[in-house]
């Protein structure tokens, strides 16, 4: 921190029109205190500077700078990672002359704001809407930011929103990111897009942000008549009811809420049957399928017959193998 005024007066370089008892308030002096300090040199005229008494004073939240020629408070208060705002409100004097050159302000320190944290003013903000959103309060987004107006937020302006407390849950607390909907969360968690509602008053559905965290509500665990399937790359229903011998209608009564059409890497589904059984030992080698290949062509390579291999692999669809999968060829 450095001195707000060096000395007990401050040169202020006068320009044409200005009133003296403009120039006294804005320093909260008499105009009699104004000419006493300047008693040799009165009038002034434009360009003189005059000697205002200043009691000494400090900057004690930020440091002192000299405005020059062709600042604004405009970039003042981007060179500083400021608002013009914030430097108003330490330097009152600027409200009634502006930002003349020669002039020492004090510039207020502004809390650093983690880039993750900093949020991006859209149409139809408010604070209390954005603090809501965030699980904070109005009065801790004003702290974290010096000199905002909750009364004015302008779209496209960033704020700074202070470190989220996790939201009272009684499930888990998820952390928004990049692609996430709403209705694919549910679907990842098991539960429904109303269910994370409830759990989140004041969340707004079309509008996530990545770092933005949410409660999954606990779910009662569901029963299943059958086992439990991961879904992995390249599964579709249709695939998952022939490799496991159902129905794409009977898995989806099993799994109400399920889109047929969307089915996600990760995602547990409930398969109504039940789980394929350990596996026989291979009497014969085990073959890699490749592309191009059909249950016929194997059985026709390796001079055995499609009955043969069924027999070996049960639960093997003859209509349906896939690249890399492993089947037993008996001798």
């Amino acid at each position: 921190m450095s001195d707000y005024y060096n000395n007990d007066t401050m040169e202020l370089v006068i320009k044409p029109g200005d009133d003296i008892s403009v120039i006294a308030s804005a320093f909260g002096l008499t105009p009699e205190a104004i000419i006493a300090q300047n008693a040799g040199s009165w009038p002034p005229t434009p360009g003189q500077a005059l000697q205002i008494p200043i009691p000494p004073q400090r900057c004690p939240s930020g440091t002192s700078y000299i405005i020059r020629q062709g600042d604004t408070l405009a970039s003042i208060a981007r060179r500083f990672s400021t608002t013009q705002a914030a430097l108003l409100r330490e330097n009152p004097f600027l409200v009634l002359l502006g930002p003349r050159p020669g002039l020492r302000i004090c510039i207020p320190v502004v809390p650093s704001c983690p880039s993750s944290n900093l949020y991006t003013v859209r149409f139809g903000d408010t604070l209390p809407r954005i603090a809501q959103r965030f699980n904070t309060t109005v009065r801790e987004i004003l702290q974290a930011n010096p000199g905002l107006d909750p009364d004015r937020l302008v779209p496209g302006q960033q704020i700074c929103i202070p470190a989220q407390r996790p939201p009272a849950c009684s499930g888990t607390v998820y952390t928004v990111m990049a692609g996430d909907t709403l209705f694919t969360i549910a679907l990842r968690f098991g539960t429904t897009v109303d269910a994370i509602l409830q759990a989140n008053p004041g969340l707004d559905p079309l509008r996530l942000f990545v770092g933005q965290q949410i409660c999954i509500p606990a779910a009662p665990p569901p029963v299943c008549p059958g086992f439990i399937y991961t879904v992995v790359a390249g599964d579709t229903l249709n695939q998952i009811a022939f490799r496991f011998n159902t129905t794409v209608q009977a898995i989806l009564r099993a799994n109400p809420g399920l889109d047929p059409n969307f089915i996600v890497i990760g995602q547990r589904i409930c398969i109504p049957t039940t789980p394929p059984g350990p596996t026989p030992p291979c009497i014969g080698f085990i073959y890699t399928v490749t592309a191009g290949d059909t249950l016929f062509a194997i059985a026709s390579r390796f001079n055995v017959t499609v009955e043969a291999i069924l027999r070996v692999n049960p639960g093997l669809d003859p209509n349906f193998i896939q690249i890399d999968q492993q089947i037993c060829i008996p001798r």
